[in-house]
C-alpha cells in the first residue's frame, strides 16, 4: 500500500487523511481509474485535493511536492493540466467544447491529460446540454485523459456524468485543524488562528482571509451583530441593506483592479489606432469582456452575501447552544454576551424558526434567482425579535 510522505502535495489538504490515501494509492497506479468526482462542502477542499492529485499524476515519484512537475502543476502553469474555474453563476457550452478538444491531445510530457472542473455544480441548462458536452469524452476518454470535477454534492452533478465517476468525499475540517494548519503554513499567531478557524466554521480560505485581512474581520463583525439589533421594521430594512453594501464593497475590493487590467490589455491590443478601436471587432471584444466582468462580478456578490448568511446562522447556532446549556466554545465566542443576551430574549423554537429562514433566502436566491434586496429585506423580518 503506498504510504504518503511528509513532504508530498497532500500536505496541502486539511483534515483528509483517508482522501490523500485513496488519491496517493491511485497515482500509484492502485484503483486508476479516467473520471473522479471530488464533493465536499464548501471550503472542504475538493478543489486543492483535485489539484493535487493532478501533480501527483503528472509526478514521477507520485506526488513529491518538490520536482518541477508537482511546482507547476499547483501554480496552473503544467502544459498537461488545464484547469476550468467558473468565474459567472454558470459553465457555458462553449467552454465545456473547447475543454473535449483539449482533452484528446496527446499529452506534452507523456504521461496524463488532466481535466480539472472546479465547478461541475455549474454547469448550466440544468445539466443538458453543456452536461451532454461532456459526457461522451467522460464516458470513452482517450486512453491517457484523466477528468476531475469538483461539486459540493452528488446531487448536484447530473446522474448520467456522476454514474461514469469514482467518488471521492471530503469533510469538513475540524476547528483544530484549521487553527493548526494556519500555524504551521502560514505562520499566523495561535489566537488568532483559533479566532479564524471558529469563525470560517471549517472553510479553508475563509479561514485564512480572516486571519490575514483586518478589513474581512471587521465586515464579519458587522454581519454577526445584526441578530441582536433587528428589534423594528426600520432596523431590518436598514440590515438587508448593510448586507448588501458588505457584499458590493468586498467585491468592489476585489475586481476593479482586475478589471481595469484586463479593459487595459484589450486597449493594448488594439493600440492608438483610432480606426481600430472603432472597428466592430473592437467593440465586440469590448462587449464580451463588460459582459463577463459584470457576470463575474455578481457571482461574487452573492458569494459574499451567501457567506454573510451563513454567518448569521452561526450565531443562531450559538444561541440554541447556549439556551440548550451545551458544552464547549461557540463559533462566535469572543460575541459570548451579546449571544447570552439573545438567548435570553428568545426561544430556541424562534431560533431554529430563524435558521430555516435564513436558508429559505438562500434558496430563493441561488435557485430561483430572487432579487437580493428584497429577499433580504423579508428575511430579516422573519429574523425580528
Amino acid at each position: 500500500m503506498t504510504t504518503v510522505a511528509p513532504g508530498a502535495v497532500w500536505r496541502t489538504l486539511v483534515g483528509q487523511h483517508h482522501v490523500a490515501d485513496t488519491l496517493a494509492r491511485a497515482a500509484a497506479g492502485q484503483g486508476m481509474t479516467h473520471a473522479w468526482l471530488f464533493t465536499g462542502p464548501p471550503g472542504s477542499g475538493r478543489s486543492n485535493a483535485a489539484l493535487a492529485f493532478a501533480a501527483a499524476l503528472q509526478c514521477p515519484q507520485g506526488g513529491c511536492g518538490e520536482c518541477h512537475a508537482c511546482h507547476t502543476a499547483l501554480a496552473g502553469t503544467h502544459p498537461d493540466v488545464s484547469v476550468t474555474r467558473s468565474e459567472t453563476s454558470m459553465l457555458y457550452i462553449k467552454d465545456m467544447r473547447e475543454l473535449v478538444v483539449r482533452s484528446a491531445l496527446v499529452p506534452v510530457e507523456k504521461r496524463w491529460q488532466v481535466m480539472l472542473i472546479e465547478d461541475a455544480d455549474r454547469l448550466g441548462d440544468a445539466g443538458g446540454r453543456t452536461a451532454n458536452t461532456l459526457l461522451k469524452s467522460i464516458e470513452e476518454p482517450t486512453p491517457k485523459t484523466v477528468w476531475l470535477l469538483c461539486a459540493p454534492t452528488l446531487e448536484d452533478v447530473p446522474q448520467t456524468i456522476r454514474s461514469r465517476c469514482r467518488h471521492v468525499a471530503l469533510s469538513t475540517p475540524t476547528a483544530e485543524q484549521v487553527a493548526a494548519f494556519l500555524v504551521e503554513k502560514d505562520g499566523t499567531a495561535p489566537p488568532l488562528a483559533a479566532f479564524a478557524a471558529r469563525a470560517s466554521q471549517g472553510h479553508i480560505g475563509r479561514a485564512r482571509a480572516l486571519a490575514r485581512d483586518e478589513a474581512t474581520r471587521n465586515r464579519r463583525r458587522e454581519v454577526v451583530a445584526l441578530p441582536g439589533r433587528l428589534t423594528s421594521l426600520g432596523a431590518c430594512m436598514n440590515a438587508a441593506a448593510n448586507l448588501i453594501d458588505i457584499a458590493k464593497d468586498e467585491t468592489e475590493a476585489i475586481t476593479d483592479a482586475a478589471n481595469a487590467r484586463e479593459l487595459a490589455e484589450l486597449d493594448a491590443t488594439y493600440g492608438d489606432d483610432r480606426k481600430a478601436k472603432a472597428s466592430r471587432t473592437y467593440r465586440a471584444a469590448l462587449r464580451e469582456l463588460t459582459h463577463s466582468q459584470k457576470q463575474r462580478q455578481k457571482r461574487r456578490e452573492m458569494d459574499v452575501i451567501d457567506r454573510s448568511l451563513m454567518d448569521l446562522t452561526s450565531v443562531y447556532r450559538d444561541v440554541i447552544a447556549v439556551q440548550a446549556g451545551a458544552p464547549g466554545a461557540l463559533v462566535n465566542e469572543e460575541s459570548r454576551t451579546d449571544v447570552a443576551d439573545l438567548a435570553r430574549r428568545t426561544s430556541p423554537e424562534s431560533n431554529l424558526r430563524r435558521i430555516d429562514a435564513i436558508f429559505f433566502a438562500r434558496n430563493q436566491m441561488s435557485e430561483f434567482n430572487a432579487t437580493p434586496l428584497l429577499t433580504l429585506e423579508a428575511m430579516m423580518i422573519a429574523l425580528r425579535v
